[in-house]
């Protein structure tokens, strides 16, 4: 069922690798012309147009764009308890890790009179984006919020999809978790427009709605473009493709857990990728029968059919492991799996990758939903070079310099000559001022 593509006896470059190995992608730019329209309206007319928007594409216009909180409240209480356990279960691990790993401030004395401190201060207000569309994702208000929440962030605003045959209010569970965690502002919007709303905000309606300073959180390709183009005007996350898993697996491993775990992703989406990378023929043919055998059982077939016979998935077959680490470097997935002889020590070698699931018994739906890490990852070998959500996401970086005239002064020769030799004398001069009398006839 699975493309097979076989390196053995191959050393291929890392650009080979990269033209060579399954992928999907996104193209972003050819929605752009689509897109831009929208965000443009939204700047200028706000909620009107965000409404406008809402009713082409999701067949219905909210009583108001923010939703009551008598309407979130009644969504807590109304959920399912069995699911309401499960919500609060992963609300703690994921709060436990994202408040352990908050960076602190770092003071650092460069000299005696000397020092630079770095300060990690949150973002002022934040837009969290939950998709509707083909599932419900409650594991995403908390993946978004907790961090957020965590991090210090003062004002949040929840944004997702209005529902027809909800009243035109967002999934009764999206809005559950949002109550559950705290959230009390919520925006029935969806789609680029909702990410253009949040952006510049409305101060102008009724009710007015706030921009916020950074938009995070997943969303279909419509999203992605719109936080391309609103990027200049509020920080973003990242721009997410479609969800990806890798396996690293050997002939130790367990053929049906693989087959499971490739099919688990596939039905998120029909351009979701699952690739295997392995060193056993044997074991890999195992896997492909498994994955035929099984994937038709589970409730989304089709989308899950689609997705594995994608050129964006498929079975990659190796000399060796040390081999395909660096094929699995190479392609940098969102969701790594090791599941080898030697787990652990494999796993310490992997350099790119937005999360490592390690060993049979830590697969990547652990991750999505209770490991208490986050499922909010860079797709699309964005892994080479940016991370995951987390506290980091959402606080800022700034250096707060003090130096005492003693201290200034014993480094004042250094900057009058570094000035000097970028032409920039100006910059020496204001140092040397604070010591000397810099009139005419003293240069």
């Amino acid at each position: 069922m699975l493309s097979l593509t076989d390196m053995r006896g191959t050393n291929p470059t890392v650009s080979e690798l990269r033209a060579t190995l399954p992928r999907g992608g996104t193209d972003i730019d050819s929605v752009i012309p689509t897109v831009q329209p929208i965000v443009e309206a939204v700047k200028k007319d706000g909620v009107a147009a965000a409404q406008e928007y809402g009713q082409r594409f999701d067949g219905v216009v909210p009583e108001s764009i923010r939703v009551p909180r008598e309407v979130i409240t009644d969504a807590v209480n109304s959920l399912d308890a069995t699911v309401r356990e499960a919500l609060e279960h992963a609300i703690e691990r994921v709060r436990r890790v994202h408040a352990a790993i908050k960076p602190s401030d770092n003071v650092i004395s460069v000299t005696e009179g000397g020092v630079v401190t770095e300060k990690f201060i949150p973002v002022g207000r934040v837009g969290l984006y939950v998709p509707g569309g083909q599932a419900v994702y409650p594991s995403s208000v908390i993946m978004n919020v907790v961090p957020a929440q965590e991090a210090g962030v003062g004002s949040l605003v929840v944004a997702s999809p209005p529902q027809k045959e909800y009243g035109g209010w967002p999934h009764p569970t999206i809005l559950a978790a949002c109550g559950l965690l705290g959230v009390d502002e919520v925006w029935s919007v969806g789609g680029a427009q909702a990410i253009a709303l949040m952006a510049y905000g409305d101060e102008q309606a009724d009710d007015p709605l706030v921009p916020v300073d950074m938009v995070t959180g997943p969303g279909n390709i419509f999203v992605t473009a719109a936080k391309r183009l609103c990027r200049s005007v509020v920080g973003i996350d990242a721009e997410a493709g479609p969800t990806e898993i890798a396996i690293i697996a050997d002939s130790t491993a367990d053929p049906v857990h693989v087959a499971y775990d490739l099919i688990s992703q596939a039905e998120h989406d029909p351009m979701a990728a699952s690739v295997l990378i392995t060193d056993s023929a044997p074991f890999a043919q195992q896997v492909d029968e498994e994955v035929e055998k099984r994937y038709s059982i589970t409730r989304n077939t089709d989308r899950v059919a689609q997705a594995l016979q994608g050129k964006q998935s498929g079975i990659i077959l190796v000399d060796d492991i040390p081999a395909a680490i660096r094929v699995a470097d190479a392609y940098a997935p969102e969701h790594l799996e090791i599941q080898t002889h030697n787990a652990r020590e494999d796993a310490a070698q992997i350099r790119n990758a937005g999360a490592i699931f390690v060993g049979p018994f830590s697969p990547v739906p652990l991750g999505d939903y209770a490991a208490g890490s986050n499922h909010v990852l860079p797709t699309s070998g964005s892994a080479r070079y940016s991370s995951g959500l987390s506290t980091h996401t959402f606080v800022k970086s700034v250096h707060v310099i003090e130096y005492d005239e003693a201290a200034l002064k014993g480094t004042a020769d250094t900057i009058v000559a570094l000035s000097n030799a970028e032409q920039l004398p100006a910059h020496g001069e204001a140092v040397r001022a604070r010591f000397e009398d810099l009139t005419a006839g003293n240069k």
